[in-house]
């Protein structure tokens, strides 16, 4: 049986990797390293299909070492005990040669799995190299995390996958025994959502399913062939971004029949509950946020429950949690008072705090003027006094926009009251 084309494709050097030139282009963070032989260890985090495991092999090929693979899926602490084991006997300690560690979707180990590296990494057994798709600052041990580079791959854009392409039809010895025409890609480059992985499966399975020796792509041929043969979940990646997505839009838009379709179809696909109600609980704050305050307070039990619970029964949490953030009224202005904040910052830079409201916890400070003419609003009526807060060259910008509901439609006239003079409420 023939190899999939994603895998007769593999570049083997760093010079044949396409994309994430942030790292490894000519002046990425990792390509004197990659040709030095000198690697630390680290983790590579991204979405599917964007280079992670190739980049590994890549890795270990340049600097001649020893490449050890393990699967976080299938694997547990007797398989990594055993790789170090074989990894102590077949390099040197804290050399250039120290064989590699890889380990795929590091985010599934669990604690222990991830102590049982600590050791050989810190000794330098090993050399590890941790490919995830989820943030390893909640997914990996900060230990472990603390003895690892962290990079960002990215997916890849429009250049990189149609370079991709011409390389599979230039260069694939199968492939090439048929004319094909890259006419349309737009088809394509949509279903594969920046997965290269995904994108040279459809197009692999694409041609095998035309028997002419000439083919021309474009998007109607692409639809017709591959639309109905990828609605299968696939939790390793496939579609793992899709569903998510289609999932989060359908609560943001208030549709809870379709919101609750998308969290089986993950359930049914053996999703990540945790992962499930990680993205629930931001959507609680970035769609819904002060227009219904319960609403994080759910989603943040709906996620500690399922950590403990655990499947089958946390199916019913999530679905709970789903339909009433769906039903609920929608909200984004705190998330876009944080946006409009750090923008401010950023064009501002760090202007001076008023005195007044400034902390002087020395006798210095307090010389200085440190928290001088500062109002207690305890002290005034109602718990508010006129007085500046923010920094004078900024002093009555308006961040944050209460929105159109019950709850956000009260929090704007409390503010009207105490601000109408200042703030544009």
């Amino acid at each position: 049986m023939n190899e999939p084309l994603a895998e007769r494709l593999r570049p083997n050097t760093i010079d044949d990797y396409i994309s994430q030139t942030h790292i490894v282009g000519p002046n990425g963070s990792l390509t004197k390293q990659i040709k030095s032989g000198i690697i630390p260890s680290m983790i590579f985090w991204g979405p599917p299909g964007v280079g992670k495991t190739t980049l590994a092999n890549i890795i270990a090929n340049t600097s001649e070492r020893p490449f050890y693979t393990l699967s976080a899926i299938n694997s547990g602490v007797k398989d990594v005990r055993e790789v170090i084991d074989k990894a102590k006997k077949s390099g040197g300690l804290f050399t250039t040669k120290n064989p590699i560690l890889f380990i795929d979707e590091i985010h599934r180990f669990s604690k222990s799995q991830q102590d049982s590296l600590l050791q050989a990494v810190e000794k330098g057994w090993v050399t590890l190299i941790g490919a995830t798709t989820e943030n390893p600052s909640f997914e990996v041990i900060p230990a472990l995390l603390s003895r690892c580079q962290v990079y960002i791959l990215n997916s890849f854009n429009k250049n990189d996958l149609e370079a991709l392409l011409r390389r599979a039809i230039e260069k694939d010895d199968i492939l090439s025994k048929k004319t094909i025409k890259l006419k349309e890609t737009d088809a394509l480059l949509r279903f594969s959502g920046g997965d290269a992985r995904k994108l040279l499966n459809i197009f692999e399975l694409l041609v095998n399913s035309e028997s002419r020796d000439k083919i021309v792509i474009t998007n109607d041929l692409v639809i017709q062939h591959v639309q109905n043969n990828i609605v299968r979940y696939d939790k390793t990646g496939e579609q793992h971004y899709d569903i998510i997505s289609a999932f989060i839009k359908s609560i943001r838009g208030s549709d809870p029949n379709a919101a609750v379709y998308y969290l089986a179809r993950m359930i049914e696909g053996g999703e990540d509950v945790k992962f499930i109600a990680r993205r629930l609980l931001i959507l609680a704050s970035e769609d819904i946020g002060n227009a219904n305050p319960t609403a994080l307070v759910i989603a943040n039990s709906t996620f500690q429950a399922v950590s403990t619970i655990g499947n089958p029964e946390s199916r019913i949490i999530l679905s709970q949690c789903a339909t009433y953030l769906a039903c609920s009224p929608k909200s984004n202005a705190s998330y876009q008072a944080i946006n409009n904040a750090q923008q401010l910052v950023k064009q501002t830079g760090d202007l001076s705090v008023p005195l007044e409201i400034r902390n002087a916890p020395t006798k210095l400070m307090k010389e200085l003027g440190y928290g001088d003419n500062y109002k207690y609003a305890h002290n005034y009526d109602g718990n508010f006094v006129n007085q500046e807060f923010m920094p004078e060259s900024i002093s009555g910008t308006t961040l944050y926009e209460p929105g159109n509901n019950s709850r956000e439609s009260a929090q704007r006239e409390f503010l009207k009251k105490r601000w109408k003079d200042k703030y544009g409420y």
